[in-house]
C-alpha cells in the first residue's frame, strides 16, 4: 500500500518536517513531481537542511529514497544536495535511487525560463527561474532528455541538439546573455548523477509493494499550484495533487491508501497570483515576522494572510484527504483574535465553492472570528496540553472541511509535533 503526503495551499506548508516525522512508519519515501523549485526544510541535529530534489527520508538509515519519473532534475542542484548530505556524515548514494525516466534540466532550460519571465513584464507568474517550466514543456513536446539518456553513448549529441533548439528560441526572444555561463558546473555535476543507482522505478516499486514494503509518496509545492486545479495560470508545471503520484511513480490508483494533507494554520504565497485572504497591513507583517516567512528556495518574502477554508476544503476534495495536518500553529500564539475565511464575495454573491477563475485584485471575504489562546502552543507536549481556544479553532476547520486533524506541528524543531492519531 502507498500513502501520499502533499501540500494543500500554495506550497511552503512544512511538508519536509512531517515526512521526516512519519518516515519511521515506512520503508520507502518517493518524490513524485516537481523539481528544484521545491524547498523541504528539515532540522538534523539542530542544523537546518533544505532539500530541493532528494526525498525527505534521506536521514533515516533504514529507508530507501526514490526520485520518481515525475520529478525534473537539475544535476547542479542535485550535486550540491548530495554534498550537503555527506557533510552530515551520511552516504546519500547508498540511500537514494533515481528513475531512469526522470527528465533533466539542462542549462538552456534556465535561460528560457528567465527569457520567458522577462517577456511577460507585469504579467509575470513569479517563476523561480530554475528551468522547471521549459523542462516540462520539452517533456510534453517529446524533446526532453532523461536520466537514462545521460548514460547513453550518444548523450552529447542529444544534448547539443536540444541546446541548439533552445538557442534558436532564445534568439527569437531577443535574449542576449552568454549561454556558456549557464553551463558552468553542469557537465561536472553529471558525474555525481552517474554515480547514483538508476533504476526502472515503476518495476522496482511494484516488486517492493508486492513484498509488503510500505511506501510514502512525497509531493512538492501545493494543491493551489497544480497545473489543472490550481490558480491558473499562476501555477507550477506539474500535477501536485494526489493523482500525480500515479503518473509520477508508475503506481496504480488501486494501491493508494492514506492521503496526508498539510496546511498551515494561516496562509502564505510566494510570487504572483490571486490570494483571497492576503493581509497587507500590520497583521500580515506580524505573521511574516513570527513565521519567518521567506522562501526556502528563493529567499523571497512570502505574502501572508488568514486561513482560507474555501480553498482548503476544495483541496481536501480534489486530493481525497483522509488525514489533515496543521503546521505552524505556534505562529498564532499571541494573537488575541483570529479570522477564518469561510466564503468569497464575487459580484455580490457569496461563494463557498472554489471558482474556476479567481480575480487577482482584492476580494471581499466572509470571515468567522475565533478567540486566540493565552497558553503558548509551543509549550504543549500532548493533546491534553492544548488550550481549549485552539481546540475550538481546530474543530471549526475539521467541521468545515469534513476531515479530521491527525497531527499538529507547534514549532520548527524536529520534536515539536503533537500526534493526535
Amino acid at each position: 500500500m502507498v500513502d501520499v503526503l502533499l501540500g494543500l495551499q500554495w506550497g511552503d506548508e512544512g511538508k519536509g518536517k512531517i515526512v521526516d516525522y512519519l518516515a519511521k512508519d515506512y520503508d520507502i519515501i518517493a518524490r513524485f513531481q516537481g523539481g528544484p523549485n521545491a524547498g523541504h526544510t528539515l532540522y538534523v541535529d539542530d542544523k537546518k537542511m533544505v532539500l530541493h530534489t532528494i526525498p525527505s527520508g534521506v536521514f533515516h538509515e533504514d529507508i530507501t529514497n526514490v526520485i520518481g519519473n515525475g520529478v525534473v532534475i537539475d544535476p547542479i542542484t542535485l550535486k550540491k544536495e548530495l554534498e550537503n548530505i555527506e557533510s552530515f556524515g551520511v552516504n546519500p548514494y547508498e540511500r537514494i535511487l533515481v528513475s531512469e525516466r526522470a527528465h533533466i534540466i539542462i542549462p538552456t532550460h534556465r535561460a528560457l525560463d528567465k527569457a520567458s519571465e522577462l517577456a511577460k513584464g507585469k504579467d509575470k507568474i513569479g517563476s523561480t527561474l530554475k528551468g522547471i517550466g521549459p523542462t516540462y514543456m520539452d517533456k510534453t513536446g517529446r524533446n526532453g532528455i532523461r536520466v537514462g539518456d545521460v548514460l547513453r553513448d550518444d548523450f552529447r549529441e542529444r544534448y547539443d541538439a536540444l541546446k541548439t533548439k533552445h538557442s534558436n528560441l532564445l534568439k527569437q526572444m531577443d535574449f542576449n546573455e552568454d549561454l556558456s555561463t549557464y553551463e558552468e558546473g553542469f557537465f561536472e555535476s553529471l558525474e555525481a548523477l552517474k554515480k547514483m543507482k538508476v533504476i526502472s522505478a515503476e518495476y522496482w516499486l511494484h516488486e517492493q509493494i508486492k513484498a509488503g514494503k510500505r511506501v510514502l509518496a512525497e509531493g512538492a509545492q501545493g494543491t493551489m499550484l497544480d497545473i489543472d486545479f490550481g490558480t491558473y495560470p499562476f501555477v507550477t508545471s506539474s500535477n501536485t495533487i494526489s493523482a500525480g503520484l500515479c503518473n509520477g511513480l508508475g503506481i496504480p490508483p488501486t494501491q493508494v491508501g492514506k492521503v496526508f494533507g498539510i496546511t498551515k494554520a494561516y496562509c502564505t504565497r510566494v510570487g504572483s497570483g490571486p490570494f483571497p485572504t492576503e493581509l497587507h497591513g500590520e497583521v500580515g507583517e506580524e505573521l511574516r515576522k513570527l513565521g519567518s516567512e521567506f522562501g526556502a528556495t528563493t529567499g523571497r518574502p512570502r505574502r501572508c494572510g488568514w486561513i482560507d477554508l474555501v480553498a482548503l476544503k476544495y483541496s481536501c476534495i480534489v486530493n481525497g484527504v483522509t488525514d489533515l495536518i496543521i503546521t505552524k500553529t505556534d505562529v498564532l500564539d499571541g494573537f488575541k483574535s483570529l479570522q477564518l475565511g469561510t466564503a468569497y464575495k464575487v459580484k455580490g454573491e457569496e461563494l463557498t465553492h472554489f471558482p474556476y477563475q479567481l480575480p487577482e485584485g482584492a476580494m471581499d471575504i466572509v470571515y468567522q472570528e475565533k478567540s486566540g489562546w493565552s497558553k503558548p502552543l509551543v509549550e504543549c507536549k500532548s493533546a491534553e496540553d492544548i488550550p481549549a481556544e485552539f481546540k475550538e479553532y481546530q474543530k471549526f476547520i475539521e467541521d468545515y472541511c469534513e476531515v479530521k486533524v491527525s497531527c499538529l506541528s507547534n514549532g520548527p524543531a524536529r520534536e515539536a509535533l503533537i500526534d493526535l492519531r
